[in-house]
Parts: C-alpha cells; sequence; structure tokens
C-alpha cells in the first residue's frame, strides 16, 4: 500500500498512523510505502505498530538527506524492527533537483550513483538487498538491476513495467506504483483521477516516460486523455482493479505499491482512505 497520508508530520497523528499501520497488516498488505518524499524516521511509528510488514520510503530524497546519516539511521531502524525497513530513494524531480545547490543538481543518474557509492562506504553501509531506486528510464533502471535491490517506478502501465522487467532481468525486484480510483460513476471517478494526474503531467520526468511509451502531448491537456487514464489507472470497481492489477503483475511486477485516489488528496491533514482500503483487500492479489 502507498499513502501520502502514511507521511508522519504531525507527531499527534502518531497513533492513528500506527493504529492504520496495524490494520492494513491484518488485512493482508504486505508492504508499506510513506510517500510524499519521508525521512527514515517518519517510518518509525509505521514499524513500531506492526509486527510483519515492510515500510518503505517512497520515496527519500538524495537532495535532503546526508547518506552519512541516512546510512546511520538506517542501521538504526533496522536493528530495533527486525529488519523490516526499506529504503527507498531517488533523485525527485528534476524542477525540484535544479533548484537544489548541489554540485551535480543538473546531473541526477551521477548524484545518485555518488549517493549509493557513500552509502556503501558509510560507517554502517546500506545493503543493496536493503535499497531500491525510483526509477523510469533505462539508465535509471540498469542502476536498479546493478546497485539496489530492484525499482519503484512511479506512474506507469503495463507496457512500461513490461520493458523495466526486459531491463532489470529476472531476479531484480520491480514494484511500480498502482493508482485505483474506487468510484462506480465514470464521469465523476475520471474528473478524480484527472485532478490528481494534472500535478504530474507537469513535471518532465513523467512526460517524457509516457512519451518514450507511444503517448503524445495532446495526452497530457486537461489532466490527461481517456487513454492516458485508462493505461495509467485502475477506474471504477474492484473488480477493475483486480483486472487491472493482474495486467501490471503479467507484464513482470513482482510487488504493486497501490495508491487510493480519493479526490481529497489535499485536505489536511490528508485523509487515510481505510474504507477503499479494506475493500480493495478483498479484490486484490495481496500475496503478490
Amino acid at each position: 500500500m502507498w499513502s501520502l497520508g502514511l507521511r508522519a508530520d504531525d507527531p499527534t497523528r502518531e497513533a492513528e498512523l500506527g493504529e492504520a499501520a496495524a490494520e492494513l497488516e491484518e488485512l493482508g498488505y504486505g508492504t508499506l510505502w510513506i510517500g510524499g518524499s519521508p525521512s527514515v524516521d517518519q517510518a518509525v511509528p509505521l514499524l513500531a505498530s506492526t509486527e510483519r510488514v515492510t515500510v518503505g520510503t517512497s520515496i527519500l530524497s538524495i537532495w535532503d538527506h546526508a547518506a552519512a546519516d541516512v546510512a546511520a539511521r538506517h542501521a538504526e531502524v533496522n536493528a530495533a524492527y527486525g529488519g523490516r525497513f526499506l529504503l527507498g530513494l531517488g533523485v525527485s524531480h528534476d524542477e525540484i533537483a535544479q533548484k537544489n545547490d548541489h554540485p551535480l543538481a543538473n546531473r541526477p543518474y551521477s548524484a545518485l550513483k555518488e549517493y549509493l557509492s557513500a552509502l556503501d562506504t558509510a560507517p554502517t553501509p546500506v545493503p543493496r538487498d536493503q535499497r531500491a531506486l525510483a526509477a523510469l528510464g533505462p539508465k535509471m533502471l540498469e542502476l536498479s538491476r546493478d546497485r539496489a535491490l530492484g525499482a519503484l517506478p512511479y506512474l506507469v502501465t503495463p507496457e512500461h513495467v513490461a520493458q523495466a522487467r526486459a531491463t532489470l532481468g529476472p531476479d531484480a525486484v520491480l514494484a511500480p506504483e498502482f493508482k485505483v480510483v474506487l468510484d462506480p460513476d465514470p464521469e465523476r471517478a475520471r474528473a478524480i483521477a484527472r485532478a490528481y494526474l494534472s500535478f504530474y503531467l507537469g513535471l518532465a520526468n513523467y512526460t517524457k516516460n509516457l512519451l518514450r511509451l507511444g503517448f503524445a502531448e495532446e495526452d497530457f491537456v486537461g489532466g490527461g486523455s481517456d487513454r492516458l487514464l485508462d493505461a495509467s489507472f485502475a477506474i471504477g470497481t474492484p473488480e477493475t482493479a483486480r483486472q487491472r492489477a493482474d495486467e501490471f503483475l503479467a507484464a513482470g511486477a513482482d510487488h504493486l505499491a497501490v495508491q487510493v485516489v480519493t479526490g481529497k488528496e489535499q485536505e489536511q491533514p490528508v485523509r487515510l482512505p481505510r474504507a477503499e482500503w479494506r475493500t480493495l483487500a478483498e479484490a486484490l492479489p495481496l500475496t503478490n
């Protein structure tokens, strides 16, 4: 399960998030992904409230956290919680990176390689099989294969999953994010999806990837064409969500980071879609 709402920015919400994490574990979800560029520390309330699930950052931005600090905290958290923390990290978006004063801000691939080397040589290194990378293009996917457990692509289609699997090979983990809008009213559901997607269509790394997949500039107008929405979301009923999930898994995904989109993501505090999580727990193949 992937959610911005699982990020514990407000200490007063830690009890609520812990309760939600415990329920997600009981429902059968195997991994909880914290969205919104979280730190390692933001995984702790979820880990403390669960016994079996993996908790991952999706994704920790390399521009915001020093590698040595991340490595040290990673080791402490995993020692305290039985190795259940997975470090998902990446370079965020070009528009964000270019505002950074890092000397490699204009060379995100090189910056990520340098960061991985720093994790490798830290006093408490982060093992390769305890980190995964946000990756869309071929070079980042190859880096995910060669220097991490695998890849965490966001806003992708089954076609991208198949291409990523070909690049990663059979052994690397491929865990794409998977958006679901549960609403039986097609017009209302598409409006929710478009409102959410419009932000990402303003970010070059996503539109470049979608263009590589055969979409055109006109597919990005007005929050996304029907064709784009149908390729990148599961829209409608729980049965639709299961069908689309099966397509992603058949294309080569090992695991889906399921994100429920409700249209209320801008509310503060972020609403946890717990009713929708329960519904999907009955519909999706949670063993994956």
